[in-house]
């Protein structure tokens, strides 16, 4: 695979683990992970509360009101293992609705680390394989469409992309 980056079709990296609260502090067990080329849906809305107000003829008070957050779909990606597929495949046959984290860490054309964004209780809603080729060994997943509770933009880790020279 050639490491010029102007082609490198994976730039997302999600990571996928589970938040552990013990009496010692918190902290977090990586679980699996995976490199995308697409992600949609970071997205949040709020709906405003209007207040009318007796007397007040130029227009409603507005509060802060509820925020929702759209459905993150991850397109075109490759992990080395099944675990995503388990994951939704646990959530949809057994009825176990087992929530992960999920970091999305973007990269730059010189494979540096530069924006991250967190997923809370992220739930696996939608999963779609990607045509199978006998030439990898790889997972390829077409799309994985996740449901979250949150979401929030945090530092990305100081890591560069496979094959840029850098750690991954």
């Amino acid at each position: 695979m050639s490491t010029d980056l102007n082609y490198y079709p994976f730039r997302f990296h999600v990571d996928f683990s589970e938040d552990l609260f013990t009496g010692s502090g918190s902290g977090s067990v990586s679980l699996c992970s995976g490199a995308f080329s697409e992600i949609t849906g970071l997205e949040a809305s709020m709906e405003p509360k209007v207040i009318k107000e007796g007397g007040r003829s130029w227009g409603a008070a507005q509060r802060a009101g509820q925020v929702n957050f759209t459905t993150i779909v991850l397109k075109r990606g490759m992990t080395q293992t099944k675990d995503l597929w388990k994951w939704f495949e646990l959530v949809g046959s057994k009825g176990y609705a087992y929530r992960l984290a999920a970091t999305i860490t973007m990269f730059d054309n010189a494979g540096k680390s530069v924006l991250a964004w967190k997923l809370d209780k992220a739930l696996p809603i939608k999963f779609k394989s990607a045509d199978l080729n006998a030439k990898t060994n790889d997972v390829a997943i077409e799309e994985l469409h996740l449901a979250h509770e949150g979401l929030s933009q945090v530092t990305p880790p100081m890591t560069q992309l496979a094959g840029t020279g850098g750690a991954q």
